[in-house]
C-alpha cells in the first residue's frame, strides 16, 4: 500500500503530515541539544566538586597522603572526575552525531519536501488550466449551437414568408450555414479539448500525482527511519560509556575496600613517633622529715651563671606531658628541633634525596664524557671544548652533593645513636620496679647502683653531640619568666660537660633536682645541689617526677 494509490485525493493531508514529521524531527534535535547542555553542566559541576575536595598540597608534602583512608578518598575523587569525563563524552557524541546531523538532515528534508509539493502544485495548476480550457470550448460549442439553431429557424421562417425577398432568404440561409459550420468547428474543438483534458486528468491522477505522493512517502519514511536512528543514538551514547562508568564505579568500590585501619594506625605511629623515653615513676617524698634546703631553693636565688631567677610558691613548675606548654623552636638544618625518631626519619629522607641527586649528576657526567669522546673522534658532530663548562659544573655538583651526603650521614648516625640511647633508657626504667615509699630520701649509694644498672643496659653512652653548639635562646627566657620549684629529681647516668651557654655540667651518678621536663628538644632543665641551674641532655638522666 502506498500513498499514491490510497491517498490520491488527500493532497492537503499529506502536506500537513509531512510538515508534522519535519517539526517532530526539529523538536527531537532541540531536545537532544538541551540534553547535551544538561550533561555538560553536570560534568562541569562534578569537576568543580572534585577540584574543591582534592588536596591542595603536593603528595610528597602532605603527610595525610600516607593514610589509606585519605588515598581511598583521593581515588574516589579521581573516579568521579573520570565519570565527569564520560558525561562530557556523552554530551559531545549527542551534539555531533544527533544535533548537528539531524539539523542538517532536517534542512535537506525541507528542501526535498518543498520540491515535491511545488511539482504537485504545478501539476494541479496545469490540470486546472486544461479544465478551464475545456469549459471555455464547451461554452463556445454550446453558444455556437444555439446561434446555428437560431440562424436555421430564421432562414426557415423567411423561406416560408411570401413577403420576404429572395435576397433576404439567401442571406438568411447563408447565415444559417455559417452558424452551422461554426457550431461544427466548436464541436470538434470541444471534443478535442475534452479528449486532451481526459488524457491529462488520467495522467494527473494515475501517474503524475501518485509518483509525487510516492516520493513524499519515501521521503517521510526515510525521515522516520532517520529519526528512529536518532532515538537509538541517545541510548548508544550512554551504552558506549557504560563500561568505563562501570570501571569508575568499580574503582570507587576498590577504593572503599582499600581502607585499612591497622595500616593507618601504623602510619600515624611512624609519622609522629618521637622516640623519647617515657617518664619514670613518681617517687614518694616524705615531707614529715626535716629537709635541708639548698640556697637556690629560697624565694630568690642566683644561679651559677649569674642570672637572677625568681622563686615563689604561687607558680608551680610541676608540668608533665601533655599539660606542658611547648617551647618556641628554631628550625635547624640537622632537624635537631624535632623529636629523635622524627629527626632520624627526616635525615633519612634528606640523605636519600641527596643520593638520588648525586646518582643523577654522576650519570650526567658519564653521558657528557661519552659525548665528548664522540666529538673528539668525529669533530664534525661538535666541538669537545663546548662541553667543558657543563662537565665542570657537573663535577662541582658531585663534590657538593658528596659533602652533603657525608654531612647527613654523620647527623643520621648521631640521631640513631640518640634513638637507641632513649630506647635503652626507657627499657631500663620500666625494667626497674617502682621504689617503695621511704621515710628518708634514697641515699647516694642506691642512686649510683641505679645509674650503674642503667649504664650496663645500654650498649654505649650516647655521643655528646651538640655540647659545643649554642642552646636555644628560649632557655634564657624560661629562666627569667617562670620561678623554679623542683618537680622531681634525677640522677646523671653519664658525665656531661656543659660548655655551651644555658647548659650545666654534671658528674656521673650526681643527684639533681628536676626543674623542667624535656619538651621534645632532647634537653632537660635541672638544678645542682651545690647551686646553679641549666640544661643537660635528657638521654643522660634517669628522671623521677614528684
Amino acid at each position: 500500500m502506498d500513498w499514491g494509490t490510497e491517498l490520491w485525493d488527500q493532497f492537503e493531508v499529506l502536506e500537513r503530515h509531512t510538515q508534522w514529521g519535519l517539526d517532530l524531527l526539529d523538536r527531537y534535535a532541540k531536545f537532544v541539544k538541551e540534553r547535551t547542555e544538561v550533561e555538560q553542566a553536570y560534568a562541569k559541576q562534578l569537576r568543580n566538586l572534585v577540584k574543591k575536595y582534592l588536596p591542595k598540597r603536593p603528595v610528597k608534602d602532605d603527610p595525610e597522603s600516607k593514610f589509606s583512608q585519605h588515598q581511598s578518598f583521593v581515588q574516589i575523587l579521581q573516579e568521579v572526575n573520570d565519570f565527569a569525563g564520560q558525561r562530557e563524552l556523552v554530551a559531545e557524541n549527542l551534539s555531533v552525531r544527533v544535533c548537528l546531523e539531524l539539523a542538517k538532515y532536517s534542512q535537506e528534508m525541507k528542501q526535498e519536501r518543498k520540491m515535491h509539493f511545488q511539482e504537485g502544485r504545478r501539476a494541479q495548476q496545469q490540470l486546472e488550466s486544461g479544465f478551464k480550457q475545456l469549459e471555455n470550448s464547451k461554452r463556445k460549442f454550446e453558444r455556437d449551437c444555439r446561434e446555428a439553431e437560431k440562424a436555421a429557424q430564421t432562414a426557415e421562417r423567411l423561406d416560408q414568408d411570401i413577403n420576404a425577398t429572395k435576397a433576404d432568404v439567401e442571406k438568411a440561409k447563408q447565415q444559417a450555414h455559417l452558424r452551422s459550420h461554426m457550431a461544427e468547428e466548436s464541436k470538434n474543438e470541444y471534443a478535442a479539448q475534452l479528449q486532451r483534458f481526459n488524457r491529462d486528468q488520467a495522467h494527473f491522477y494515475f501517474s503524475q500525482m501518485p509518483q509525487i505522493f510516492d516520493k513524499l512517502q519515501d521521503m517521510d519514511e526515510r525521515r522516520a527511519t532517520h529519526l528512529g536512528a536518532g532515538y537509538g543514538l541517545l541510548s548508544d551514547a550512554e551504552l558506549q560509556v557504560v563500561p568505563i562508568i562501570a570501571k569508575c564505579l568499580e574503582g570507587m568500590k576498590v577504593a572503599a575496600d582499600a581502607v585499612d585501619a591497622k595500616h593507618d594506625s601504623q602510619v600515624l605511629i611512624e609519622l609522629h613517633k618521637s622516640g623519647f623515653a617515657r617518664p619514670g615513676d613518681v617517687e614518694f617524698e616524705d615531707f614529715s622529715q626535716p629537709m635541708n634546703r639548698a640556697p637556690s631553693d629560697s624565694s630568690l636565688g642566683t644561679p651559677s651563671d649569674g642570672r637572677p631567677e625568681l622563686r615563689g610558691p604561687g607558680r608551680s613548675r610541676a608540668k608533665r606531658w601533655p599539660f606542658g606548654k611547648k617551647n618556641k623552636t628554631v628550625v635547624t638544618e640537622d632537624f635537631s628541633h624535632l623529636p629523635p625518631e622524627q629527626q632520624r626519619k627526616r635525615l633519612q629522607q634528606q640523605l636519600e634525596e641527596r643520593n638520588r641527586e648525586l646518582q643523577k649528576e654522576i650519570d650526567q657526567r658519564e653521558a657528557l664524557k661519552k659525548m665528548k669522546d664522540v666529538y673528539e673522534k668525529t669533530p664534525q658532530m661538535g666541538d669537545p671544548a663546548s662541553l667543558e663548562p657543563r662537565i665542570t659544573e657537573t663535577l662541582n655538583n658531585i663534590e657538593r652533593l658528596k659533602l652533603e651526603v657525608q654531612k647527613y650521614e654523620a647527623w643520621l648516625a648521631e640521631a640513631e645513636s640518640r634513638v637507641l640511647s632513649n630506647r635503652g633508657d626507657s627499657l631500663g626504667r620500666h625494667a626497674r620496679p617502682p621504689d617503695p615509699p621511704a621515710s628518708a630520701p634514697p641515699d647516694s649509694g642506691s642512686n649510683n647502683n641505679g645509674s650503674q644498672d642503667n649504664k650496663e643496659s645500654s650498649e654505649e653512652p650516647p655521643s655528646e653531640e651538640g655540647q659545643d653548639a649554642p642552646i636555644y635562646t628560649e632557655f634564657d627566657e624560661d629562666f627569667e619568666e617562670e620561678p623554679a620549684s623542683p618537680i622531681g629529681h634525677c640522677v646523671a647516668i653519664y658525665h656531661f660537660e656543659g660548655s655551651s651557654e644555658g647548659t650545666i655540667s654534671m658528674a656521673e651518678g650526681e643527684d639533681l633536682s628536676l626543674m623542667e621536663e624535656d619538651k621534645g628538644d632532647g634537653w632537660t632543665r635541672v638544678r645542682r645541689k651545690q647551686g646553679g641551674e641549666g640544661y643537660v641532655p635528657t638521654s643522660y638522666l634517669r628522671v623521677t617526677l614528684n
